[in-house]
């Protein structure tokens, strides 16, 4: 439950370095730096709602801990995968539908911080969220 709450994006780490692997454009990359994204996160029991809202979009995703679900990324990848629970941690391992790679991400409460990582085809990047 610790994930509950209003978080707003405060920076990024090698988040422009981990688009580029992705294959997100220049011009997207640019715009993503600047994207104000906004999540709200809300846990019951094994169960989230995620809503996340940004320049480019608003999008609401509920999952369960464990259960594959398709997502897409704001850039429009398209990504198979589940969310799970390792320690403190909420770690997600996901499959791009275009070319079969791996994405993993992981979500921590590092003191008053929410910080979700990336790794992704040896890039790893993160984006440092602030209670809003």
């Amino acid at each position: 439950m610790a994930f509950n709450g209003t978080w707003k994006v405060e920076r990024s780490e090698n988040y422009d370095k981990f688009m580029e692997v992705m294959g997100v454009n220049i011009m997207k990359r640019k715009l993503a730096a600047h994207d104000n994204l906004k999540i709200i996160i809300q846990q019951d029991g094994n169960t989230f709602v995620v809503k996340e809202s940004s320049t480019f979009r608003t999008l609401e995703i509920t999952f369960t801990l464990g259960v594959e679900f398709e997502y897409s990324l704001a850039d429009g990848t398209e990504l198979v995968g589940a969310w799970n629970i390792e320690g403190d941690k909420l770690v997600g391992s996901f499959k791009r539908k275009d070319n079969g790679n791996e994405l993993k991400t992981w979500r921590e409460i590092i003191g008053d911080e929410l910080v979700q990582a990336y790794l992704y085809e040896g890039v790893e990047a993160k984006r440092i969220f602030k209670r809003g």
